[in-house]
């Protein structure tokens, strides 16, 4: 018997959340109800109470700090239960609280959220989390016809997930990388090389793919990194929309896991479709991917910076590192008569990470003049990766 836990403030969506309860209990699992509600933290609405979770401090009797602080506490107290899958339910301020403790749950531990934003921007609420966000198309305001259908659907998802049979275990080490659309050659080329070796990972470069990587990074599940594709560094200097962070790179060196990577796709910027992008780049070098996506070429003052912030958080890297440059070129596009062909934009990323990454005999920068996508260059990636591997193991 698989143990759910059915979350939300009791206090407003009380019926619906019970009604949930009760349909996963009827499917065979044992369910606790949690209440993080605001309005009253000892009322006996579910299995735990808000004070259970929060400090008094928290119930102000002002909502929005009331409700920062229960998220906060929440964020705390879940991940502590263990729990083997979740559901929530909830409008925006419902999903906003519940959502960030979600998101400190382990890859593969079962969590679904009925919710009125589902339909929208929901980057907030899944970050780099393996969350499923279900429209609840009524508000979660009540049990009615569509409401019921909705929910018990919701419920049954969970229990279906819960009701699996475990997945077979790989005994191979898990192995992060990093690919977009103009790298696909190289990374499909260095993962048939290593598929006997490791399991293979690959990450959509979108900076949510970033995150996500470098979440099983932080997790202790990646035993070492492939970082063909750095290309979110450049929306993050740029202003594009798959920006990193600025711990892109952090959780290699908080867990000193064993990284090679490159300098793939840092040769352009991402917008949505051609009117997104913002009044003052129209006059940039342009390039229609699809429909929905723009490309700009990055100038050598974004290259430099792109380079500076690469460097940086390489030189704060204490595991084994190489970084492999292709000068050919980064991209698909970045080829001899190519759109994004920019001899002076390469020069400067290569110049600024030769004066900006501190070398020593574990943290290298190896110059090839090889292009991104040159099958010769996965090679190269890959025997690079053997050495970091066994200097990681040493």
């Amino acid at each position: 018997m698989a143990h759910a836990y059915v979350v939300g403030t009791f206090d407003t969506k009380g019926d619906e959340l019970r009604y949930v309860a009760d349909a996963i209990r009827a499917a065979g699992h044992e369910v606790t109800a949690v209440d993080v509600g605001t309005s009253d933290p000892d009322a006996r609405r579910a299995d735990v109470t808000p004070a259970e979770i929060a400090d008094r401090s928290a119930f102000t009797g002002d909502r929005g700090t009331s409700v920062a602080a229960m998220t906060e506490a929440f964020e705390r107290w879940l991940p502590e239960q263990h729990p083997d899958g979740v559901i929530g339910l909830g409008g925006s301020g419902g999903t906003a609280l519940i959502t960030p403790a979600l998101q400190r749950l382990p890859v593969g531990v079962p969590k679904i959220v009925v919710s009125t934003v589902a339909s929208g921007n929901t980057a907030p609420y899944v970050g780099s989390s393996d969350i499923t966000l279900m429209y609840s198309v009524t508000d979660v305001a009540g049990l009615n016809r569509i409401s019921r259908v909705v929910l018990s659907n919701a419920a049954h998802a969970l229990a279906g997930a819960l009701s699996a049979p475990p997945v077979e275990a790989v005994d191979k080490p898990a192995l992060g990388l990093t690919m977009f659309g103009v790298t696909t050659p190289c990374v499909t080329a260095v993962t048939e090389q290593l598929a006997d070796a490791y399991d293979c990972l690959v990450f959509h470069a979108t900076g949510t793919g970033g995150r996500a990587m470098e979440k099983l990074v932080d997790d202790g599940l990646v035993a070492g990194v492939v970082d063909v594709s750095t290309t979110e560094i450049a929306d993050l200097v740029a202003g594009g929309i798959m920006a990193a962070t600025e711990d892109r790179l952090g959780a290699v060196a908080r867990r000193r896991v064993p990284w090679v990577g490159s300098v793939g796709a840092l040769d352009m910027v991402n917008f949505g479709a051609p009117d997104t992008v913002p009044e003052h780049y129209r006059g940039r070098t342009l390039y229609e991917h699809n429909a929905q996506v723009t490309l700009m070429r990055t100038t050598p003052e974004e290259c430099r910076a792109a380079a500076r912030f690469l460097a940086a958080g390489l030189n704060a890297c204490e595991g084994p590192v190489r970084l492999v440059f292709p000068t050919a070129g980064v991209s698909a596009l970045d080829v001899a008569g190519g759109p994004f062909a920019d001899p002076e934009a390469t020069t400067a990323l290569l110049e600024t990470l030769r004066s900006a990454l501190r070398q020593t005999d574990d943290r290298r920068l190896v110059e090839t003049d090889l292009h991104v996508n040159d099958p010769a260059f996965a090679a190269t990636l890959v025997e690079n990766l053997h050495d970091v591997m066994r200097e990681g193991a040493e």
